[in-house]
């Protein structure tokens, strides 16, 4: 709540406005298992529950649901709670084997059953890789750390993640679209599940379009999620209630700030995401919408790419993958999906006195394709 009382702004508000509960990442709960598995190995008891610290801060405590304590190594697993996120893999197990390696090995991590490998270039894991994303291992190594210093271990460990029943949830994903086969991904970059109600987050979102305005704020945000905010806090200093959680509903923002205009808008999201904007989608949820590697070939051609290019941007893996094609050949494949992305808020903007901007990040952060500022009020 703001100091008068009346709704804050910012993400952290707009979270608390839904009204819904959130829930724990696949990622986290691969970190809690870890972290409990290691523990044990080195005390020979298993902390329950056991604590872990997000990456924002946050120190959740999850029960132990399976644990089991051998010679070298130790399992802990741990149920997945998505709150009220109708997500495909609340009540999975997600399990974690620890084992001790030689010293020096440093971490290594391995997909156990229900935990997919990436065979097909264009994600943020090489080929061969087990599906566990950057964030989640990036959690892990630190809470290994941190048990090893606690504890007196060396930190050299293996780390095995699995999933019960994963590979059959895993059909319900579009993990063997691109071309993670055999299992789930572990995800997460915030180790926290935003649950998702349509009505609920485009209300959340007008609240902090109304809250920025009667800030006075000339300036506002509207970011896919919390490495985009990253990005735009990073790059214009804005204060937190600038900041709009806009999600997938990319329309609900511009729809909105229509009516109820402010000076300047920017947009910033992932590549891929924003290259559905490009196209004319105003809902960027994977469930309806797609990125359409064809209207990136043709996008790419007007910027100078080869037909054979075009042809092989066509047949990307993912957006990503047809990005790289591009970075590679000196094609601005970004910054063209950013003017796109653009001009198509523009049009849903309908001359409002908005000036609008667009920013394109890969999953690190980093931007890939950014637009000049246009419309009215642009300078």
């Amino acid at each position: 709540m703001s100091a008068g009382g009346g709704p804050g702004g910012g993400r952290d508000a707009q979270l608390k406005h839904t009204g819904l509960r959130p829930g724990w990442t696949t990622g986290a709960c691969a970190t809690a298992a870890t972290t409990a598995a290691y523990t044990a190995l080195l005390t020979g008891e298993f902390p329950d529950p056991v604590t872990i610290t997000l990456p924002k801060g946050g120190r959740p405590a999850f029960a132990l649901a399976a644990e089991e304590l051998g010679s070298g190594a130790a399992m802990a697993g741990i149920v997945k709670d998505a709150g009220d996120d109708p997500d495909v893999t609340h009540g999975a197990l997600v399990r974690s084997t620890v084992r001790i390696l030689p010293a020096g090995s440093g971490v290594v991590f391995r997909a156990g059953p229900g935990v997919g490998t990436v065979t097909l270039p264009g994600l943020p894991l090489d080929v061969g890789e087990p599906a566990i994303n950057p964030v989640p291992r990036q959690m892990m190594r630190a809470h290994v750390a941190e048990v090893a210093a606690t504890h007196g271990g060396t930190g050299d460990v293996e780390i095995t993640v699995s999933v019960d029943h994963g590979e059959e949830i895993a059909r319900s994903t579009w993990n063997p679209r691109i071309g993670i086969l055999g299992g789930l991904s572990i995800l997460g970059t915030t180790g926290i599940v935003v649950p998702y109600s349509c009505s609920a987050w485009i209300d959340s979102i007008r609240r902090g379009v109304d809250v920025a305005r009667a800030a006075g704020l000339a300036h506002v945000a509207g970011c896919t999620g919390s490495t985009s905010e990253k990005t735009v806090s990073t790059l214009y200093d804005l204060p937190e209630i600038a900041l709009l959680d806009m999600g997938d509903f990319a329309g609900a923002v511009l729809k909105y700030i229509r009516r109820h205009p402010v000076d300047r808008l920017t947009i910033c999201g992932g590549f891929a995401k924003l290259s559905k904007l490009a196209a004319g989608h105003l809902d960027l949820h994977s469930a309806r919408s797609q990125v359409d590697k064809g209207f990136l070939a043709d996008l790419a051609r007007t910027g100078g790419a080869s037909e054979a290019l075009a042809e092989e941007i066509a047949s990307a893996n993912t957006g990503l993958a047809a990005l790289r094609l591009c970075e590679a050949a000196g094609v601005p494949l970004g910054d063209l999906v950013a003017a796109r992305s653009r001009d198509e808020a523009l049009a849903v903007l309908r001359g409002a006195p908005v000036a609008v901007d667009v920013i394109c990040i890969d999953r690190a952060g980093t931007v890939v394709g950014r637009s000049t500022t246009a419309g009215p009020g642009a300078s």
